[in-house]
């Protein structure tokens, strides 16, 4: 499935390459005494690199400023070079928070759907950049062929960039949803509901067999290192049991997502270049 995606990329980014004479490319910005930037990094830079993308790594030192950060932002804003940004959580602690930081990003290169006019044109369901795990969820259940429509959704877990937008991406689509988190009262009773149900709560094992309805798709976006593995919120033996389908982890959403995520760039790339 991530294949398709990324054959439909590759071939629009050869076509803005050849007009434009470069390759779209994004900026991938991280504090720099974060362990995990190099990488992810590396991660996106392979997969991106293959189907025709650039990507431009900048670090920010942790004792950055808010308006420092700013204009930075500013400054990518303005350049013609620069197709998209992503920040990368978390950012260094003095900040002064994710909605500020989000207010910063100039919104036509946002290509993870992070600045309040995305989310605000995404939950009032108008047509919006969505935060690529989110996006990559609701692509599997286009292609495994799984209408949400009159189907009852649970979503585990509030993220502003996972929960949240899935459940307005859910809405869109007719579903009715629940989401959960930690103060939800006897949840296995309310996950017991959903025809599909979605982790993403970063518990590894969480949710397992006797939480899901028999028949259920299950989407599970949980990544969590545990010893050296990586591993999803769904614990997938006592799951499978139970469900009618499930993503495991890893290969699952994953590769769907940088698939997804690749597409958002040439996207922006594309509307910037008209």
């Amino acid at each position: 499935m991530a294949a398709k995606i990324w054959e439909d990329v590759a071939s629009r980014a050869a076509s803005f390459s050849a007009s434009s004479g470069r390759a779209p490319r994004v900026t991938l910005l991280a504090a720099d005494d974060d362990p995990e930037f190099g990488t992810y990094a590396s991660s996106i830079e392979r997969s991106f690199g293959r189907y025709g993308l650039e990507v431009a790594r900048a670090s920010l030192d942790s004792n950055l400023t808010q308006d420092h950060l700013e204009q930075r932002l500013r400054a990518l804003g303005a350049d013609s070079s620069v197709d998209g940004i992503l920040l990368q959580a978390p950012l260094p602690a003095r900040l002064d928070g994710a909605l500020a930081i989000a207010r910063s990003l100039p919104p036509e290169k946002d290509i993870e759907g992070i600045h309040p006019a995305h989310s605000g044109a995404l939950a009032i369901g108008k047509p919006a950049v969505a935060p690529s795990t989110p996006a990559g969820g609701m692509e599997i259940l286009k292609f495994y062929d799984v209408d949400p429509r009159g189907k009852r959704a649970v979503i585990i877990g509030r993220s502003a960039i996972v929960g949240r937008p899935l459940s307005w991406l859910l809405l869109a689509q007719d579903a009715t949803v629940t989401v959960c988190h930690s103060r939800t009262v006897d949840l296995p009773s309310v996950t017991r509901e959903a025809d599909i149900l979605a982790a993403a709560i970063g518990r590894p094992g969480f949710v397992t067999g006797e939480m899901v309805k028999p028949g259920a798709v299950v989407l599970d976006f949980g990544t969590t290192y545990v010893d050296g593995k990586l591993r999803g919120d769904v614990d997938a033996d006592s799951v499978m049991d139970a469900a009618g389908a499930l993503t495991p982890v890893p290969g699952g959403a994953g590769p769907v997502t940088t698939a997804v995520l690749g597409r958002c760039l040439i996207e922006a790339a594309e509307r910037l270049q008209r």
